[in-house]
């Protein structure tokens, strides 16, 4: 059933209110009320001594201590405590590591000044500095450095992101026919691969990109690392995506480009890295980064104990990799997931952690911050972690996803409540693994996801809902207000946002989609800006302006299995109802895919009670033009992304 109803005028955006909890904030007392207590202060600086008692004039010289300071005041502690972190680069030996148990809940770390002009600059760094560099006499233009047992998939010279050597495809000319344990080619080209055990194998194709590593080349047979190749034959279903490999990475032996590396293992214990610099840099004098660490942050409670009441102001963390696709098990991967094996012929699918992670946790702060430069994903929310907020950062130079919160595979169930994820920028995340979302919501009740900017993403901006179907979790979530666009630039069948999955019960404690502003991204064959998937049920899409996208709104409803796509609601919206030239119109607004006769047990069919009330349809040759002349879309995107006070120190006009 779909229901059309005349035009009406569209209401205005929702309004969020945003109500941040953190430890100092100054608020207006009446004559009579006496001021807030000041919390306990600790100070760190890159000068200070670990001897030293932790004051301004003498403080600790490492956040480690200061924790520990902060652990033995715990019993004592009748409100929160504060640790001040001077200017400066800390180069963490291990994750700091927070826990309920040890005493950790309670404590904010802030850089300095927070909140005041004079707020210092503070990076919490999990890499190594790499120096010795010496031209490489059998490879011109090459520079090498020894670097131990140094394990890391990226590396830094001058900030900037280095690629490690590839070629596009298969690398040579000739044939690869798929086998039970790799291939065969026609090519002679693999047997001239130098150390062809570190070569990884990328394969991408609509909304899945994953790697498998090669074990072995001998002759015309390229063995590929087990229990990978299972795996993305499996996951691939078939040889169709593996007989077409994307690039072929990681071999000294392939054609260098500026800003090219590689890390050399075939000495274990005596690592040597290569760099192939850009032009006029000078490896004497550059500073070139190696993550080391996985995680820089972790947060843990236990269950009915949560970590609670811990905040992180106005710090960068960067500098993390991510080495579990190096494994044998690689990276065999769809959105933000791979997997591994499991019981049997089982495989379980796990979620690409966070670099910055809490679990079981709750009124967690994470404020003014910037993640930058890290081999995962960003930040995790997940394993009951409730009413946390992140607000106000910058996220960007990301391998993966930039904001992940809820229900994680391998879990099936959780209690993730009351989060609010507000008024950040994330752009180019998903750098290294680009079946990334800048935020994923995987399964949460009363989420609010407001006014951020998304932009520059290889695939889908704001994703909520589960990988499989968890129903009778979602349920009360909003999207509000936010600016979307510039993404799907990459990787195909994703969205601006994108939903999947039951989001509640009734229209009433159903999923809001409002005020949002989702343009500009018209790249590929399928891509949606407001796009309701696979098994989308109880929601409202309400006075947002989508134009520009392949199709401005729709999705696939599965038929099969009881999936449909069910009851959503359109109201107030501004579109230019795009819908792809290989797709025929329906008689209602979107892009529906049909159900495929020849696959009746796959494939797409008709969505259920839609209702279209009051949009306005805005022309497809210039859609933008017309939502700037026409005052009440206007309004929508003046208002969508972040709040006016954040834009300057987010990097925004």
């Amino acid at each position: 059933m779909v229901i059309l109803h005349s035009r009406t005028r569209a209401g205005a955006p929702t309004a969020v209110a945003l109500a941040m909890a953190v430890a100092m904030t100054v608020l207006p007392t009446s004559a009579s009320a006496e001021p807030p207590a000041v919390p306990p202060q600790l100070y760190v600086a890159p000068w200070g001594k670990d001897s030293w008692p932790g004051t301004l004039d003498r403080p600790f010289a490492t956040p480690a201590r200061a924790q520990q300071a902060a652990r033995a005041r715990a019993p004592e502690r009748t409100s929160g405590l504060v640790v001040n972190l001077r200017g400066g680069t800390y180069t963490l030996k291990e994750p700091l590591r927070l826990s309920e148990a040890a005493g950790d809940s309670g404590v904010i770390y802030q850089a300095y000044g927070y909140g005041t002009p004079r707020q210092e600059r503070v990076t919490l760094s999990g890499g190594r500095r790499i120096s010795g560099w010496r031209p490489d006499p059998g490879q011109r233009g090459f520079w090498r450095a020894d670097v131990g047992g140094l394990e890391t998939r990226q590396l830094y010279v001058d900030g900037r992101r280095a690629t490690r050597l590839s070629r596009e495809g298969a690398g040579f000319d000739g044939t690869l026919k798929v086998t039970k344990s790799g291939y065969v080619t026609t090519s002679t080209a693999p047997r001239s691969w130098k150390n062809p055990a570190d070569i990884e194998f990328v394969y991408r194709g609509g909304y899945v990109e994953g790697r498998c590593g090669v074990a072995a080349v001998s002759g015309t047979a390229i063995t590929m690392d087990q229990p990978c190749w299972d795996l993305a034959q499996a996951l691939y279903g078939g040889p169709e995506l593996l007989t077409s490999p994307t690039a072929v990475e990681n071999s000294p032996s392939f054609r260098p480009e500026p800003g090219s590396w590689y890390l050399d293992r075939s000495r274990p214990g005596h690592h040597e890295l290569l760099c192939f610099p850009r032009p006029g840099q000078d490896m004497r004098r550059a500073e070139v980064i190696a993550p080391v660490l996985e995680n820089l942050v972790t947060g843990t409670g236990r269950p009915g104990h949560p970590l609670h009441d811990v905040g992180f102001r106005g710090l960068t963390f960067a500098d993390a990799t991510w080495l579990a696709p190096s494994e044998p098990a690689g990276f065999p991967s769809a959105w933000s997931m791979y997997l591994r094996p499991g019981k049997g012929d089982d495989a379980r699918l796990l979620t690409v952690p966070g670099a910055v992670a809490f679990r079981t946790a709750e009124r967690i702060t994470l404020e003014g911050n910037r993640f930058t430069r890290l081999g995962a994903q960003a930040l995790e929310l997940s394993r009951n972690s409730s009413y946390n907020t992140v607000d106000g950062n910058l996220i960007d130079d990301v391998s993966d996803g930039g904001i992940l919160v809820g229900v994680v595979p391998p879990d099936q169930k959780g209690t993730n409540r009351g989060n609010r994820i507000t008024n950040n920028r994330i752009h180019h995340i998903g750098a290294e693994y680009h079946a990334a979302s800048a935020i994923w919501d995987t399964a949460t009740q009363h989420t609010t996801i407001a006014h951020n900017q998304v932009d520059h993403v290889p695939y889908t901006g704001i994703l909520s809902g589960p990988a499989d179907d968890l129903r009778g979790i979602m349920r009360g979530n909003r999207i509000l207000g936010n600016r979307v666009f510039a993404t799907n630039r990459l990787l195909a069948d994703g969205g601006g946002i994108y939903l999947r999955g039951e989001q509640g019960t009734s229209f009433a404690d159903g999923a809001v989609i409002s005020g949002n502003a989702v343009t500009s991204s018209k790249y590929g064959e399928w891509n949606v800006g407001i796009y309701t998937d696979d098994s989308t049920n109880w929601t409202t899409v309400d006075g947002n302006a989508v134009y520009d996208y392949v199709a401005a709104i729709g999705g696939c409803s599965e038929e099969w299995g009881d999936r449909p796509v069910r009851n959503v609601r359109y109201r107030g919206n501004f579109w230019d109802d795009a819908v792809p030239s290989w797709l025929e119109r329906r008689d209602f607004p979107g892009a529906w895919p049909p159900a495929d006769e020849a696959r009746p047990d796959e494939g797409c069919g008709d969505p259920h009670d839609l209702e279209f009330t009051g949009n306005t349809l805005l022309p497809p040759r210039d859609p933008g033009q017309a939502c700037a002349a026409d005052a009440r879309c206007a309004a929508v995107l003046a208002s969508a992304g972040p709040l006016p006070r954040y834009r300057q120190r987010l990097g925004m006009r």
